[in-house]
Parts: C-alpha cells; structure tokens; sequence
C-alpha cells in the first residue's frame, strides 16, 4: 500500500512540475486550472474562435502597410528604390498598379496611409470595419529604447533575427525547442468551456507550438478532415480484412504502463476521429463553398490558394462546433514563402494576392455560415517570424524585427491603424539597424487584447504572456 501510495504521489509531482511556465506565473497558473476553468463553463452561453495565421519566413511590413505622406513617400522612395533592376519600391496612390489608399478612422495627424496594390479584398474589409491593423508589433520583455537596446541594459529576446527562434519566440516566447505555446495555454484554462476539449486547439497546418498546452493537445486536421491512423481503413498490405487486427493490436495495450498510455491515445484518437467526421461540415456544402481560385498578380493566370483551402478546414470544423459541444476553439493556419531576400517585388505581390483572397473567402464563408453573429464570435491575427529591413539588398530584405499586422473579424474595431506607427526611412528612433524597426508593441500586448476578448480575465491573461506585466498598456483596444 505505501510503495502504490508513494508512486502515485512521484506521478503528481511530475505531473505538476510539468505544469510550470515561464517566470513567476507557473505556480499560479497550475492550481488555477481547475478553479478558473470550471468558473468560465459556468458562464459559458456563447462560442468564440481565435484563428493565428502565420506568414512564414519574415514579411515585408514596409512594403505591407505604407505612409504615404509626403515626407513619409518622399523618404520612402529614396531608400526603396535603387538603379538596379531590382528595385522594391512600389508605384504611387493613383498610379497604374499603384498602392491602395485607406483612411484610418482616428489618429496619425498630417499622415496619409496604404496597403500593398494586391490586397484589394482586406481593403475592402478594411473600409468595411472588419479589419484593423496593428502597428510595429514585435517579440519584446520589456519596453525598450534604441539607446537601451544598444548598451544591452534591459533584457532583451534571445536569439533576433533567427527564423526558427522567432517564429518560436512569437509562439511561445522562448527559441527554438519551446514546448508550450500562447494559444494553446489560452486553451488550457478554456477547454471546459468545451464538452469534449480534444477539439479546443485545432491546426490545419502541421505541427504548431503556438497550439501546445500543458494540459491541451493540438488536434491536427487537413482538408480530408481528421488525419487518420494509417491501415485502419481501406486496405492493408492488399487485404481489407487487415484493419481490424491491426486496430486491435494498437490499441489494446498490454501490461506495461508505456504500452496502457499508448493504447489509450490510440483510442482516443480513434473515437475523435469519428466525432470530427461525423460533425465536420463536408466541403463544398451549404455556406461551406470551395474556394475560387485567386488571380497571380505576375502572370494573370488563375490558380488554387491553399491558405484559402487551409482556412475552409477550418470553417468547416467552426461549422460543426455543435456537433463538437465546443464554445472556445484557438486555430493556426500558415502560410510560407515570405523569406525574400530575392526578387521580393514579385514574391511578395504573389503572397499578398494570396493572403487578401483567402482572408476575404473566410469572411463572406463565416457570414454565409451564421450572418454578422458568426463574424463577430471568430477573429483572426496575423503573425510572422519578424518584419524585414528598410534597405534593399538589391532585389529584397533581409531579416528584421518589428512589423505591421492584420486583425480581421466582426469584433475587430476596424478601419483603423493601432499604435504609433513608425518614422519612414533611416536613422530614426526606431531604426536598430538599416531601417529594422524596435518594436513599440510587444507581442504580450498583442495576444493579451486577443485574449481578454476571447475571455480571460486580467489574472489569466498574465499567466498565459508572461512579461505583460512589464508594460502599462494591456489591452490595445482593437477588440470590442
């Protein structure tokens, strides 16, 4: 009795030591699961998603997001456009291809703005109010000026200007290798909102750690729906009558506690596979429309957008979200290709095309899907490993820091632009090196606007993003 009570109580205390997260807030966040989650299902009467879209590999924010003020394009084109042939500068407002003026509804006195010529459809979701943008977003620990960034007297994130840190970073808050990530912790004290939290974090993209909790585990999804175990259906090594043996084998376990836990989540993802089938809305049925195809800016010919394919999965699971007794779901979608240090200007002008075609299927499939309630109860964010420098290195950029985003949903405070955006060209208070930008918005404040919108409380939401305690403003007030 004392060797089984003893086991048990190692077990608890591994359980529990896993439970921890960055700084002082792992203590809390552990004995507050259960009590803080079970509060919020008392509460719950509504659904809200959160859908990351991440554009991999480092995008262009200058060339994204433009002042075009005077002195801002004037400064602009002076950098941007060199005697190559690989000048990145994009032509003016009211010019053939030219960038595409928007108006931001307060703030920014004596500047003007526009968005890259090919995201004519989140402009109209811009002007339409469903679409904001966040200015000069970046992994920070705490507020930071260029003097203090220099001299290194405040802590700083590790690893700048490396891809797969960064990407980590904005996922997770710390470099490669991080286990836990924002979205998924966000589900962590959410998920009994949910009637079966398997499907509280759900990634139609791969393996994501922004999706990783510590007590939530992504569920990967593709557009066949659910990814199935292979051999269990259809034919195995030419036999239909070799799934059966096989499902019994992997998932009857055996003596061994590895072999127990392994057969159990073989089961579970048995059974879960079954109910997001049964409950997944098939594509291409009512207001689940499949994608048109988008126009390649480059070349004019029509083509398939995966992002708008990636982002169908998930409506089509938003969908099902009865079936799936879900109230809180966090999503991650991806998009690559964004690393341009080569031939940025027809690169980028291809993404962008790509990423305002799929973002503008997504609104109208929502609405399609629920009218204006939906819209409002799914909002999505951009994000990326990190904007890019200012100078061209002849026909691109190279790796930066802080960068524009997009927030996009009915609950978004739109048509309008969140945070100072910065000084254009060289040399200025922001510039750390060739025009990469000392982020004036910490990516805590960014995911703490979105999660005091997706229900955590301010208790909550300082332990999901760790150093928002550093900075005096929490909620950037993007989110109704």
């Amino acid at each position: 009795m004392t060797r089984t009570i003893n086991a048990s109580r190692r077990r608890f205390l591994r359980a529990a030591s896993a439970m921890s997260v960055v700084g002082t807030a792992g203590a809390p966040f552990a004995l507050n699961l259960l009590t803080m989650g079970a509060a919020a299902a008392q509460t719950a009467d509504d659904y809200k998603a959160i859908v990351c879209l991440f554009l991999s590999g480092g995008n262009d924010h200058a060339n994204t997001v433009l002042a075009t003020d005077p002195t801002s394009w004037n400064d602009y084109l002076s950098v941007r456009t060199t005697t190559e042939a690989g000048s990145i500068a994009l032509p003016a407002v009211g010019t053939p291809g030219g960038v595409l003026p928007i108006s931001p509804a307060a703030g920014h006195a004596g500047r003007s703005f526009a968005l890259h010529p090919s995201l004519g459809p989140l402009k109209d979701l811009f002007d339409a109010g469903r679409a904001a943008i966040v200015a000069n977003v970046g992994p920070l620990i705490a507020p930071t000026t260029k003097d203090q960034y220099r001299a290194r007297s405040v802590p700083l994130p590790p690893k700048l200007f490396s891809h797969n840190d960064q990407q980590s970073l904005w996922q997770a808050y710390q470099p490669e290798g991080a286990k836990f990530g924002w979205g998924g912790r966000m589900g962590d004290l959410l998920a009994s909102m949910n009637a079966n939290t398997t499907f509280t974090s759900i990634s139609a993209s791969g393996n994501a750690v922004f999706l990783a909790g510590q007590t939530i585990n992504q569920y990967q999804v593709n557009p066949s729906g659910a990814v199935p175990i292979g051999g269990l259906t259809g034919s195995l090594f030419g036999s239909s009558a070799g799934a059966n043996p096989l499902q019994a084998i992997i998932s009857g376990g055996g003596n061994h506690l590895l072999e127990k836990d392994h057969a159990a989540i073989v089961r579970r993802s048995i059974s879960a596979q079954g109910v997001l089938s049964a409950a997944m809305l098939p594509a291409g049925a009512t207001g689940i429309p499949n994608p048109s195809q988008y126009t390649n800016p480059n070349t004019g010919a029509l083509a398939n957008n995966p992002l708008a394919t990636q982002l169908q999965t998930v409506a089509r699971v938003i969908g099902g979200r009865s079936g799936l007794g879900a109230r809180r779901q966090v999503f991650f979608v991806s998009m690559g290709g964004f690393d341009t240090h080569d031939f940025q200007r027809t690169s980028q002008a291809d993404l962008m095309a790509k990423l305002a075609h799929a973002l503008s299927y997504f609104d109208s499939t929502l609405s399609a899907l629920g009218g204006s309630d939906l819209r409002n109860q799914v909002t999505l964010f951009t994000a990326s490993d990190f904007g890019r420098t200012f100078t061209s290195n002849g026909d691109g950029t190279d790796h930066g820091w802080g960068s524009h985003h997009f927030v996009v949903g009915g609950a978004v405070k739109g048509r309008n632009i969140y945070g100072d955006f910065p000084v254009t060209g060289l040399g200025h208070a922001l510039d750390v090196g060739s025009g990469s930008l000392l982020p004036s918005i910490s990516v805590d404040q960014y995911g703490g606007t979105l999660a005091g919108w997706f229900g955590l409380n301010p208790t909550q939401v300082a332990e999901v993003f760790p150093n928002i305690a550093n900075f005096s403003n929490r909620n950037l007030g993007f989110m109704a």
